[in-house]
């Protein structure tokens, strides 16, 4: 049995996300504060699972103005909604390092079923101090509708302020549990 468990880092690991400005550019955003656990094993994929909490609240887009926007109740509603969840349901994989992991994404209190595309887990290293790492990136894309962030505004010339589809991609640093 190869099962192995892993905690994420939740100092080298991030949740970063891109969406559409004004029709002509993307906005790039990050929650830095993810944590979680993974269990994988590599001889059944199906027998991995994957836990992921972030915290909304850690919300950063390099604009204080448009962080305050988007923590407020327009969008994550972060006081009432401090928490975006992950909870796989399956794991599947589709070559070599790379996997399809279904489950339940929770935001702004509303739960779908999304399917990220993963890469990794990296082979195991060790750190300096003894530690035994991996590291993983998933990607997804979700309509941000689908969640009830559904605020925007019109634009004179057409189009809207802010595009409904969000690209979500995860970088993890993993460390195994002993």
């Amino acid at each position: 049995m190869s099962l192995s468990i892993y905690d994420i880092d939740p100092a080298h690991s991030g949740a970063h996300f891109s969406v559409r400005h004004m029709m002509i550019s993307n906005v790039k955003g990050e929650f830095s504060k993810v944590a979680g656990t993974v269990t994988f094993d590599p001889d059944n994929p199906a027998a991995s699972q994957v836990e992921a909490t972030i915290d909304a609240t850690s919300l950063h887009t390099r604009d204080e103005q448009r962080d305050g926007h988007l923590k407020s109740p327009d969008f994550f509603d972060v006081a009432k909604f401090p928490e975006i969840r992950f909870v796989s349901r399956n794991v599947e994989a589709q070559g070599f390092g790379e996997f399809l992991v279904k489950g339940d994404l929770t935001i702004h209190g509303v739960t779908k079923e999304v399917t990220l595309r993963v890469e990794g887990p990296t082979p195991d290293a060790k750190d300096p101090w003894g530690n035994t790492k991996a590291g993983a990136t998933a990607t997804t894309k979700i309509n941000r509708k689908d969640f009830g962030l559904v605020w925007n505004v019109a634009l004179e010339a057409g189009g809207v302020l802010v595009g409904e589809d969000v690209s979500i991609s995860l970088e993890l640093e993993l460390t195994k549990k002993a």
